[in-house]
Parts: C-alpha cells; structure tokens; sequence
C-alpha cells in the first residue's frame, strides 16, 4: 500500500514537471518572437533550461520558412510521455 501511494505520489510530480517544462518551452516560443535581449534573466533561464533539449532535435528537424518546428514535437513527445506514464502505473 505504502508502494503504491509512493509510486502514485511519484508519478504526479514526475507529471507536474514534464507540464511546467511544457509552458517554460511554450514562453521561449512566445518570447522569441519578440526578439528580446539575450542578456536578460528570463530569456537565459529559458534558453539554460529548454536548450538542451531543442538543440538536438534542430539538427534533425527543419524549420519551415523559418518556422523552428523543435518546440512542437517536444511538446508532442513529452505529452505521449505523460500518457504512457500514466497507462503503465495505473493499468
């Protein structure tokens, strides 16, 4: 039972961050498009935190008429993520 509550309770944090890096992923998008200062804190924290995760997918992905796509499939990916996460503890 304790097993159990644990692996739920882990489960729903683990769910909580892939959705908080889903909107830090969602305000660099936003906050490109505005060509901010690459030396403000926000926009470094943004670039620190998502950058690692979109660089090497920008290798792979093409933009589109200048459309960086890589923000897209993360956020499809770490959705799929969370689903199966959630199907295998709770099946």
């Amino acid at each position: 039972m304790i097993v159990s509550a644990f692996g739920r309770a882990l489960v729903e944090v683990v769910d909580l961050l892939l959705t908080i890096y889903v909107w830090l992923i969602i305000a660099r998008a936003i906050i490109s498009w505005v060509n901010p200062s690459p030396y403000h804190p926000v926009v470094r924290f943004l670039d620190k935190v998502t950058e690692p995760v979109l660089h090497p997918l920008r290798r792979i992905i093409p933009s589109i008429y200048g459309l960086d796509l890589t923000p897209i499939v993360v956020i499809f990916f770490i959705y799929f993520l969370k689903e199966i996460l959630r199907q295998v503890f709770y099946s």
